[in-house]
């Protein structure tokens, strides 16, 4: 299997300290709080329990999704699988929005909330890898 690599000409835009730190910050709150909630669903918490019932989730699924939201986090959090990580974090988080909706979860508090985490998610790692930066430009 060939591992794709940059071409020889490719130029990785640069990143300067200060967003590299951004994006670190914004990473570092996204993993934080995905630790936490895969670490809730481990136990599993009372709150998970009835939460899992109201949204018509099997509550035995609790361990499996912390344990996915779990390996997501620390996929995510490091460097060389960081990108990984986003792209299965994504989804989890699209199914997240899917239960929420089907629910009839309230809007902007709870269906949207995949979305608030994904976006900071993305933009944590745009800010701190050049070569996301060049796959994702911003155009002026």
């Amino acid at each position: 299997m060939t591992m794709l690599a940059p071409s020889p000409g490719f130029d990785a835009p640069s990143v300067s300290a200060t967003a590299i730190w951004s994006g670190r910050v914004l990473s570092g709150l996204v993993v934080l709080f995905l630790l936490f909630d895969g670490a809730i669903k481990l136990v599993p918490l009372e709150i998970v329990t009835q939460t899992s019932l109201q949204l018509g989730i099997p509550t035995h699924l609790a361990r499996t999704l912390g344990v996915l939201t779990l390996a997501g986090a620390i996929l995510y959090a490091i460097p060389s699988t960081a990108v990984l990580g986003a792209i299965l974090l994504t989804g989890y988080f699209g199914g997240a929005i899917y239960v929420h909706v089907r629910a009839d979860s309230p809007l902007f508090s709870h269906t949207l909330f995949g979305v608030y985490l994904g976006v900071i998610m993305w933009a944590g790692l745009w800010l701190r890898d050049p070569a996301i930066r060049a796959l994702i430009p911003l155009r002026r």
